[in-house]
């Protein structure tokens, strides 16, 4: 029994490194302002059409996926690691609005402007005097 949860465990973590392997952490860089997070991703090799921008709960998921061009020549030259896509994950938490992400994409640096939430204000409570 120890080996088939051994040979599970295993498995399980194949899989994962499988899922995860068809994909690389780009370089960035993350600033904050008094309002918002500037997060700048460089992507090289990527267009508009291939970035998607999703935020799940206190993560903000980047995927950038290059455009594939073949040649009629082409050959393997040990590059795999060069054409994999990117995908970025960033745990900022749940003060910012995700919905409103701002980004634009120019010569591969990708630029984001993640704005923070309002507050929300407690209701002012009068004091009464009773006695």
């Amino acid at each position: 029994m120890n080996t088939r949860t051994h040979t599970a465990t295993t498995a399980s973590r194949s899989a994962h490194r499988a899922a995860h392997a068809s994909f690389r952490q780009p370089s960035y860089d993350c600033r904050e302002l008094p309002g918002a997070v500037s997060i700048v991703v460089y992507v090289p090799g990527v267009e508009a059409s291939g970035v998607e921008i999703e935020g799940h709960g206190p993560d903000l998921l980047v995927t950038a996926r290059k455009a594939r061009f073949v040649r009629v020549n082409w050959q393997a030259l040990h590059l795999e690691g060069s054409q994999l896509d990117y995908r970025l994950r960033l745990r900022l938490g749940v003060g910012f609005d995700y919905s409103q992400v701002q980004a634009a994409i120019h010569d591969g640096v990708l630029t984001l402007s993640v704005p923070k939430r309002q507050p929300m204000l407690a209701p002012v409570h009068r004091l009464r005097r009773v006695a």
